[in-house]
């Protein structure tokens, strides 16, 4: 049985599906501002492990993943370069793309920008206006939380006890205040509109993801992911407008995962610890598939604490995992099957998918695969693995990480082949005390965009990702 943490009931539920053995999951994406920082990546990372493991189970999943690419602070962005908004927001969504590429991050069926939704979104404004829930104020549409019962039930606030006042225009703002939002901005000197049926303007933020999730996965979907920065006020919003439009929940599982910090400090571009992917791996040659190991290697509802110390242990983690592979994959082993092996398999596969399916538990998950590696290694050592044990802990290996997703490509497993006679010959020279071989070995490893890494534990590479 596969049971979430619902942010809504505040519990642990079974998992249901509306359609047995579909998924529908909307996962919300990033706003074009600047590029992703690493507490973004983290909750995509979350949302990718999620998407993997119920594909693992056997589900098939539609996801959705917006793009505001228009709000207040895409608005103030593209003002402030003096372009439109298309123009600065282009290379934000280019470069989002490209770091879920690099982080191995499974891609969406959909990504809906707001720009392209307009109709969607004036259609359920409209509606709500001649519902009366909304109102008319200097041009601009408000949502009256006051005329919608259930108002705060996701985020658990109390409206008695906060302060509140008539409206708010911002996108974003503060849990002390609870207050009618904007659903339609009137049009302002200098800003993007779009002249509708409702008059001239353009979207609040939070009408955009009422209007893209029911286009692509109908009134009511299984899941919705987010930060927990988007509880309030956006989630709580986007339950309220949607579910006095369709007059029925939409949403069965509210999932967020918690934030990342940095050294135990919140992150700021002021403090010198604000960090996007193109910082770590251009900058500090950081491994992509050790930072990816070490955003889901906490569980989600669990804050996380980045440390570039936690960041090498990940990367040991990762190496230790395809030294695994390549001394089952170049060994030779006497024929046959060893039931230990077998036995071990079993447990642990049983061992990992309970540990997931308790609210994507992963450190029993990760616990249960590194004691698998622990123990066959110590097979390995007493002469108890066979061809086909090591063939199929190969497999098992490559079925599990369909879910991990931190494994390279094929093409990089035959580029370590290529590469391994260049590494030794690099080892030999450094032997013989011949550095200046050694060090042209490296240089031409370099221009090839391979990185050669000296550790304790011997000589490790990577691709050095172009991020653009």
């Amino acid at each position: 049985m596969i049971q979430f943490f619902n942010t809504l009931s505040g519990e642990k539920e079974p998992f249901a599906p509306l359609v047995p053995g579909e998924v529908k999951l909307y996962t919300c994406g990033p706003t074009v501002y600047d590029f992703s920082h690493i507490g973004n990546l983290r909750a995509y990372v979350f949302e990718d492990l999620l998407k993997r493991f119920l594909q693992f189970r056997g589900f098939r999943v539609a996801h959705v993943m917006n793009i505001t690419d228009v709000d207040d602070k895409t608005i103030r962005g593209a003002n402030a370069q003096g372009v439109s908004l298309n123009e600065y927001t282009k290379p934000y969504i280019e470069a989002f793309f490209k770091d879920l590429h690099v982080l191995n991050i499974s891609p969406a069926d959909h990504y809906p920008r707001a720009t392209e939704h307009i109709p969607e979104m004036v259609r359920i404004i409209k509606a709500l206006l001649e519902k009366g829930i909304a109102y008319r104020t200097d041009g601009s549409i408000y949502f009256s939380i006051a005329k919608f019962p259930g108002y705060g039930k996701l985020s658990k606030i109390n409206l008695d006890e906060l302060r509140s006042t008539k409206r708010v225009e911002s996108d974003e703002y503060e849990k002390e205040s609870a207050q009618d939002f904007a659903l339609w901005k009137a049009p302002k000197e200098g800003e993007p509109y779009w002249d509708t049926e409702i008059g001239p303007g353009r979207p609040g933020w939070h009408i955009e993801c009422s209007a893209m999730s029911s286009k692509f996965l109908g009134q009511t979907f299984d899941i919705h992911c987010g930060g927990v920065d988007n509880i309030f006020p956006h989630h709580e919003n986007e339950i309220a407008q949607s579910e006095t439009y369709f007059g029925k929940p939409v949403v069965n599982y509210w999932l967020h995962c918690h934030h990342l910090i940095v050294n135990g400090e919140k992150m700021s571009k002021s403090k010198g610890n604000y960090f996007t992917l193109r910082d770590l791996v251009q900058k500090r040659q950081v491994n992509p598939m050790a930072l990816r190991f070490l955003l889901l290697s906490t569980h989600y509802r669990k804050v996380l604490n980045f440390t570039f110390e936690a960041l090498e242990q990940a990367e040991s983690a990762w190496q230790r995992i395809k030294d695994f592979l390549y001394e089952l994959e170049h060994r030779a082993f006497p024929s046959g099957k060893n039931s230990d092996s077998q036995k071990l398999l079993e447990e642990t596969n049983d061992r990992f998918v309970e540990g997931l399916s308790d609210d994507l538990n992963i450190s029993v998950a990760l616990t249960a695969f590194f004691e698998l590696i622990k123990k066959t290694n110590v097979l390995i050592k007493d002469g108890k693995i066979c061809a086909d044990d090591a063939k199929d802990t190969v497999s098992f290996v490559y079925s599990l990480d369909r879910v991990f997703a931190l494994l390279p490509s094929k093409k990089d497993m035959d580029l370590a082949d290529e590469l391994r006679p260049k590494i030794q010959e690099r080892e030999q020279a450094r032997k013989d005390r011949n550095f200046k071989r050694a060090d042209e070995i490296r240089k031409e490893l370099l221009e090839a965009g391979i990185v050669l890494e000296d550790t304790k534990d011997g000589v490790r590479w990577k691709i050095l990702e172009k991020l653009g």
